[in-house]
């Protein structure tokens, strides 16, 4: 082979290759991210990002209704309802079931349960906040749960902002808001 002929062989072998490379790439791929809608009949525990694709039935007794499974996650309500077991107009005439929640973030921290949208008719607390750091609840409307429509317990450097709290508790223990 003379030395021109082997010039173009090792030319058209390093366009084969840039070829091959150019056709390997791969597009940045967006986070994984969990959907939620329909009814949900046991606790769903989340443990990557996740939003709403439609309103939630939570048929769940006794328990959470959505529950944080790791830190750094966020639930976006996107402008869907979240519905319990409650009655519609009264709450808990016969008292609440202080175990069900609609959103309970479970000690995780740096989690999110961002709105808009509504959180209605659970037999205890809307949103529970329980032992997290750096949680934020923020652009939630809370309704007629029998107890508080955002509830801290054991939070330390969190946010709760511009969310809309009406109407929750019960006449026998009125707590309300946050």
């Amino acid at each position: 082979m003379t030395f021109s002929a082997k010039r173009l062989v090792i030319a058209v072998m390093l366009s084969a290759g840039l070829g091959v490379v150019t056709f390997a790439r791969v597009a940045p791929q967006a986070p994984a991210e969990d959907t939620i809608s329909g009814t949900i009949t046991a606790t769903r525990i989340i443990t990557q990002n996740a939003r709403l694709t439609a309103d939630v039935t939570c048929m769940v007794t006794s328990a959470s209704c959505i529950q944080f499974g790791a830190s750094s996650v966020t639930l976006n309500l996107n402008g869907f309802t979240v519905t319990g077991l409650a009655d519609s107009t009264m709450g808990c005439p016969d008292g609440p079931v202080v175990t069900e929640f609609s959103i309970d973030t479970a000690g995780r921290s740096d989690v999110t349960v961002q709105g808009p949208e509504l959180v209605q008719q659970f037999r205890g607390q809307g949103v529970v906040v329980n032992v997290s750091a750096r949680a934020k609840v923020a652009s939630v409307t809370a309704s007629t749960n029998c107890g508080s429509g955002v509830f801290l317990a054991g939070a330390s450097d969190s946010l709760i902002e511009g969310n809309l709290l009406v109407r929750n508790s019960r006449l026998a223990a009125s707590c309300g808001g946050i």
